[in-house]
């Protein structure tokens, strides 16, 4: 039998192990992060001939890139701006509010009905994008859902699934007593929602509001085929059409446009981190 003193070094060395396989992933998936920000300092042409090496005294642009980045072009980026941070603020709150309030009335009448439009919900998770990609941007279309201020009624449909699966979780775990003694004070259903349940639902709230926020900013696909992309622009579609005169492409500019975008979300997602954990936690696990 192995002694106590083996047994612990075992495990010392087996920890040892997957900490360094874990640090060679992490480093693996970091690197088109570093890729581009090497080569949003460069000059356009040292990024096409020297992808992957440092910038050199020959090579350096210094700051040039990010100004080009938000010059460069026949669509100015502030706008682009402008609706990513119009449709990500009103299409997360749309969903916070109706999804809140959906899986409220689902988790608490829980009738057969409700217990179909739960499965639906979540089986939407999984129903890859590209089955109903052409359908829904034609749909869009007719129903004039194609504008920065109509696209977040789309985005409620697609951000339903995680939404109403953590938040049924989440409602389930408080007792129902707590809306009783609402109820014998006079509350109505609108008013212990408001009142009694959605401060509860904080923890959940605030998790999902992060992963749409960063869902709904990342997004490309989706407004690529909804919205008229020569009119409005949100900052993927910005940086995929970053052309200048007769078709040319500022590939220093380009990755410049994308540090700025991604830094932001990193950052975003680092110090939001514990509530996302925090949220999924007390929602889809409680569940």
């Amino acid at each position: 039998m192995a002694t106590k003193e083996e047994t612990l070094a075992s495990e010392k060395r087996r920890k040892t192990i997957m900490s360094v396989v874990l640090a060679v992933i992490c480093v693996i998936y970091v690197l088109p992060v570093v890729a581009v920000v090497i080569n949003s300092f460069k000059l356009n042409t040292f990024v096409k001939t020297d992808t992957f090496a440092l910038p050199t005294s020959e090579s350096f642009a210094g700051w040039d890139n990010f100004v080009n980045g938000m010059t460069f072009g026949n669509y100015p980026f502030w706008k682009s701006a402008l609706y990513s941070v119009i449709i990500t603020v009103s299409s997360t709150f749309l969903i916070l509010l109706c999804c809140s309030m959906a899986a409220w009335y689902i988790a608490r009448v829980n009738s057969k009905f409700c217990k179909v439009v739960y499965f639906l919900c979540v089986f939407s998770m999984v129903v890859p994008f590209q089955m109903v990609m052409f359908t829904l941007s034609k749909t869009a279309d007719t129903l004039d859902l194609n504008t920065p201020w109509t696209i977040p009624i789309v985005y409620l449909g697609f951000g339903a699934g995680l939404a109403i699966f953590m938040f049924v979780g989440f409602v389930k775990s408080i007792p129902l007593e707590i809306e009783e003694a609402a109820a014998i004070d006079g509350c109505g259903p609108v008013r212990t929602f408001f009142c009694v349940v959605l401060p509860m639902l904080k923890p959940t709230l605030i998790s999902v509001g992060i992963l749409e926020i960063m869902w709904v900013w990342n997004d490309y696909l989706l407004p690529y085929l909804v919205l008229d992309i020569n009119e409005y622009r949100t900052i993927p579609i910005h940086i995929q059409y970053l052309k200048g005169s007769y078709g040319t492409v500022d590939l220093g500019a380009t990755m410049a446009l994308i540090l700025m975008s991604i830094i932001p979300v990193i950052i975003f997602y680092l110090a939001c981190q514990k509530h996302i954990i925090k949220g999924v936690a007390a929602g889809a696990v409680k569940g």
